[in-house]
């Protein structure tokens, strides 16, 4: 596929293949064609050296840089820009309570990969010989939950690849490999979507981590 010109020009994503919110940019792009426009570099959160941190001041990621200069952050964003480079409406719908309704169950679907990030966080940032904060765990793990719940209610045509469907598939794609809860048995109709939607968008392969990403 050609890659088309843009106004924006190439683009930079730092990010790392294992984020579940670059893994968002990066499935977005590839659904809008954009990928071949998009430059990954890797970025490190933790390293206090990383320029991650100048180019957003929380270091966090996903973070797009613009040919012009002009910083973006964070996936919810970088999406409704991708979005509005081919056209608009696509991921995310243009107007009206249409459009508030998907970004309220896109920002839901995000919960649920942040909760399970600040799950895997809680080992990673622990300091040797602290105990495991249980209370810590069960609050995230009831966030997780009940996102689930309440998405299981109103899941995504499987056949459709929006910002829902692509948010919602990232944060499921993150609780099979890091496996902070077990979640498939639970909530039957959940693993069945994902199962679907997989099978019907090439794009969830094609951002998959690289096999045999140690957890």
């Amino acid at each position: 596929m050609a890659v088309p010109a843009l106004p924006a020009g190439r683009m930079t994503l730092r990010s790392t293949l294992t984020s579940p919110f670059g893994r968002k940019v990066r499935m977005a792009a590839a659904v809008l064609g954009l990928s071949g426009n998009i430059d990954l570099i890797p970025a490190d959160t933790r390293d206090a050296d990383d320029d991650l941190r100048l180019q957003n001041p929380l270091g966090k990621i996903p973070c797009l840089m613009l040919a012009d200069g002009t910083i973006l952050y964070d996936s919810r964003v970088i999406l409704e820009f991708l979005d509005g480079l081919t056209g608009g409406g696509q991921l995310v719908p243009r107007a009206g309570l249409a459009r508030f309704r998907a970004l309220t169950r896109a920002t839901l679907a995000d919960g649920i990969a942040d909760a399970a990030l600040l799950m895997v966080y809680e080992g990673r940032f622990r300091d040797e010989g602290q105990p495991v904060s249980r209370s810590w765990l069960a609050h995230q793990r009831g966030k997780i939950e009940r996102g689930l719940t309440g998405l299981a209610a109103d899941l995504p045509d499987t056949q459709v690849t929006d910002g829902v469907s692509i948010s919602l598939a990232c944060a499921l794609g993150y609780l099979d490999w890091r496996e902070p809860v077990a979640w498939r048995e639970p909530f039957p109709a959940v693993a069945d979507w994902l199962d679907r939607f997989a099978a019907a968008e090439p794009a969830f392969a094609a951002t998959a981590r690289p096999e045999g990403t140690p957890r």
